[in-house]
């Protein structure tokens, strides 16, 4: 999946140039899951707690590079009483 670059550093554009590709790379996640038998509705709510999750690993190590990435934080959690068990 391509994910393009930021073409500003001004922090409202930026909002919103993520935003669009945000929502064009969950559309073609959406399309996938669509044709592997996953409906639009129970994809759509999985991803947004999908993404609050990494949200909530990031606030907790907003940088991946310096420690665990979110993928490990992810990783330590199941089995810990987490709601990703």
């Amino acid at each position: 999946m391509h994910f393009p670059r930021p073409r500003t550093e001004e922090p409202s554009l930026r909002f919103e140039e993520a935003k669009s590709a945000a929502r064009n790379a969950l559309e073609e996640v959406i399309d996938a899951a669509n044709e592997a038998g996953w409906g639009t509705d129970e994809i759509a709510v999985a991803m947004f707690e999908a993404a609050r999750f990494l949200k909530e690993a990031n606030e907790k190590e907003p940088d991946p590079a310096a420690g665990t990435s979110v993928r490990d934080a992810a990783k330590e959690q199941i089995g810990r009483g987490e709601r990703y068990d």
